[in-house]
């Protein structure tokens, strides 16, 4: 039977999709923005030489980052659809309905919902899914990856310092960051939630959940940092520094 999932459900189950797929692997979304955690599942299942299709339906969505993290992926087909509303992730025994597209922004901002399908509580539903997957495959085209150019000046700027950084360099050594909210809370990297969030993050216990904001910086992370990894690499140094870690 069908399972109903939350926000932070569709994000968990998405990621158990994608690593379980052994044969193949269609992600349907119109806008497509891969966070790190997809692309390391994307990248493990890559090597195993499945069926791997991206199909999205926004021309201008894909960023040189991504486009050139797909240029060195020979093995994952790439798929326009202009007419692309729906959002479908589908794998050989599992797929997932959902008003989340696949992109970093709805993982960690919006609230969402969709229903998890496996093919062996639920046979007819499924074959309904993949027919339809199917004729969404038959109406896209083949698109060619292409890296826009970077701009060496802003490459080469430095970065402003940020103004939290300064303050703790002060000495308010103790400040840290709830990595989901960005609320002040006491540091400490063993516990870098806000409880009220933690009680949230606790229903599924996904360690490695992209998270919004660093927990030393309080700046935001954009999915750069999870329970596991709650420092902003970047940060990381200054971060052990400051806090004897």
């Amino acid at each position: 039977m069908a399972e109903f999932l939350d926000t932070q459900g569709v994000s968990y189950y998405l990621k158990k999709l994608i690593n379980n797929s052994n044969d193949k692997l269609y992600l349907i979304s119109p806008y497509l923005q891969l966070n790190n955690q997809l692309k390391i599942s994307l990248e493990d299942r890559h090597k195993f030489q499945i069926d791997i299709i991206l199909i999205y339906g926004k021309v201008s969505d894909i960023n040189p980052d991504d486009s050139s993290w797909l240029q060195s992926m020979p093995g994952i087909k790439l798929l326009y659809h202009k007419d692309l509303h729906a959002k479908c992730y589908f794998n050989e025994n599992e797929a997932i309905i959902t008003s989340m597209n696949l992109y970093m922004f709805s993982q960690q901002n919006n609230v969402e919902m969709g229903i998890y399908i496996n093919r062996e509580n639920d046979e007819k539903l499924y074959h309904e899914i993949a027919t339809e997957v199917d004729r969404i495959k038959r109406g896209s085209e083949h698109r060619t990856i292409s890296v826009e150019k970077v701009d060496n000046s802003k490459k080469n700027s430095k970065p402003e310092k940020s103004k939290k950084i300064q303050q703790m360099s002060k000495g308010k050594d103790k400040l840290g960051y709830c990595i989901r909210t960005g609320v002040e809370i006491p540091f400490d990297i063993e516990k870098p939630m806000s409880y009220q969030a933690y009680k949230s993050w606790s229903k599924y216990g996904d360690a490695d959940f992209p998270e919004k904001y660093c927990h030393f910086s309080g700046d935001p992370s954009n999915g750069e940092t999870s329970i596991n990894k709650p420092i902003l690499k970047k940060y990381w140094k200054k971060a052990k520094d400051i806090h004897k870690l």
